[in-house]
């Protein structure tokens, strides 16, 4: 069992101000049986909503009204995340299917398709076969290639290969100290009935160390923020994780 205390703080500044903005924020822990929030704490200006999403993130939405020029969101909390052999059964409206369809950020180059299909599973995803593949996933990517782009990556090839496979945001432990954004990937065992979940970039299960918020597709549908706004402006952006 690890405990894993995370603030980050999100800032929008802009040139002019801007008349309205909409945000959807998954920056809420899912609520699953790998994971429990013993503390999480949301701070954001505007007026704000809450939601499941169909992937079953929770998902708050913020809007602004007013005129501003600024955005800050913050979320602190403490989240304590078990180990298990087990897989992690499925839970969302949608079924498991609806993660074996390509979209823009997952689509297989030429070299992943021929990769895929020289990786078919035989008897469905077993451990053995997502980390075999990840390996040579992982292999055909520079080391500064970052988990995001490498979360694509090996989506594209379990999907070509015919099995599900879903994106991850989150935060990954690095230390006793210290926490940081990070991406992984599940997929679908038929045979646990249930997902595996990998950290493709470090190439090891992203269970006891990995808080998950949000999965999808693909990064799209489970980035902690995404904006929308009225204006034209010039932006910056800081993100600070502890």
């Amino acid at each position: 069992m690890t405990r894993l205390r995370i603030q980050h703080n999100w800032e929008y500044r802009y040139g002019q101000p801007v008349k309205y903005s909409a945000l959807a924020l998954r920056l809420t822990p899912r609520r699953d049986n790998s994971q429990h929030a013993l503390s999480w704490t949301l701070h954001a200006q505007g007026r704000r909503t809450e939601r499941l999403d169909a992937h079953g993130n929770i998902t708050h939405l913020l809007t602004l009204e007013d005129p501003h020029r600024f955005i800050e969101v913050v979320v602190t909390g403490l989240v304590e995340i078990g180990w298990s052999e087990q897989a992690l059964p499925h839970e969302g409206p949608l079924s498991p299917l609806a993660y074996l369809a390509t979209t823009a950020l997952a689509r297989p180059t030429p070299e992943l398709v021929d990769l895929a299909k020289s990786h078919r599973p035989q008897n469905g995803a077993n451990w053995e076969w997502i980390t075999r593949l990840g390996r040579e996933v992982r292999e055909r990517h520079p080391v500064e290639t970052s988990a995001q782009d490498i979360a694509h990556a090996y989506l594209a090839c379990c999907r070509t290969a015919g099995v599900p496979a879903r994106y991850v945001s989150g935060y990954r432990q690095i230390d006793d100290d210290r926490s940081d954004r990070s991406a992984w990937v599940d997929i679908w065992s038929a045979s646990q009935d249930g997902w595996i979940a990998l950290d493709v970039d470090r190439l090891e299960p992203a269970r006891s160390r990995h808080c998950r918020l949000a999965v999808g597709r693909d990064y799209l549908d489970a980035a902690p923020i995404r904006i929308a706004r009225q204006g034209e402006s010039v932006e910056t952006l800081r993100i600070r994780d502890q």
